[in-house]
């Protein structure tokens, strides 16, 4: 269950409310020397404010010189060996890490998934589905495959029938005022299905990288779930600390 903390000091503001109950926290010895604080979405449900409030109540616990951030730490995807910023796009930040690709699409239709709908906090169970697979220009290999979940929202309901934007996903989303300011993203590895496997032209049970990335707007609003299955041949995860 969330935590919730409320926020109680007439005349001061959230953020400043915010930063003096995680002083208290650190200075009463919950919080020690060196221990994370909570996600900025843990601290959102729990003070029950925007994202935009706790990142204001955090510098401000910053400038008490009780917290220290780190930039850069985190995680992403490689392909051969070439950091892949795919804030610009997929396709065009494979063509930036020196992937010569061909990007065929399986899947453009709207769908229903409850399950996906619940986990992900959105009413509708309705989805546009984006399937497409990528494979080397030269000779064939297989590259890649991205299974995209848009939730079905005014701004992308006749995207089924036009196609995407110049044929990018991220056009399309960005065309609709589709922005995504934060996310989540989960790897392991999966072998491939036999559906998977012909698609890629690999063998059944080869294996493959397996991302699941969440996208949301500054509002929290769910934009994109996408599950993409990436030749490790190509693909790596770097990690930085």
């Amino acid at each position: 269950m969330t935590r919730r903390t409320a926020l109680s000091s007439p005349g001061t503001g959230k953020p400043g409310r915010i930063a003096t109950v995680l002083e208290h926290e650190i200075r009463s010895g919950v919080l020690g020397f060196g221990d994370r604080l909570q996600s900025e979405n843990e601290l959102v449900q729990r003070f029950s404010v925007s994202r935009n409030t706790i990142r204001k109540g955090l510098e401000e616990l910053s400038s008490r010189g009780l917290i220290t951030t780190k930039v850069g730490i985190g995680s992403f995807v490689t392909f051969d060996g070439m950091p892949v910023d795919d804030a610009v796009g997929w396709s065009r930040a494979l063509a930036n890490a020196g992937a010569n690709a061909d990007t065929r699409t399986l899947r453009l239709e709207v769908m229903q998934d409850a399950e996906l709908a619940a986990r992900l906090g959105v009413e509708s169970p309705f989805f546009i589905a984006v399937d497409r697979v990528r494979s080397n220009a030269d000779d064939g290999h297989a590259i890649s495959i991205e299974r995209s979940r848009l939730p079905l929202s005014p701004e992308l309901e006749d995207v089924p029938l036009r196609g995407l934007r110049e044929g990018s996903l991220h056009q399309t989303l960005r065309g609709a005022g589709l922005v995504p300011d934060h996310g989540e993203e989960w790897v392991d590895i999966e072998m491939l299905s036999a559906e998977d496997a012909a698609i890629l032209d690999c063998a059944p049970g080869a294996t493959f990288l397996r991302t699941r990335r969440l996208t949301r707007a500054a509002d929290g609003r769910a934009i994109e779930f996408v599950t993409s299955l990436l030749n490790p041949a190509h693909f790596a995860l770097h990690l930085e600390f």
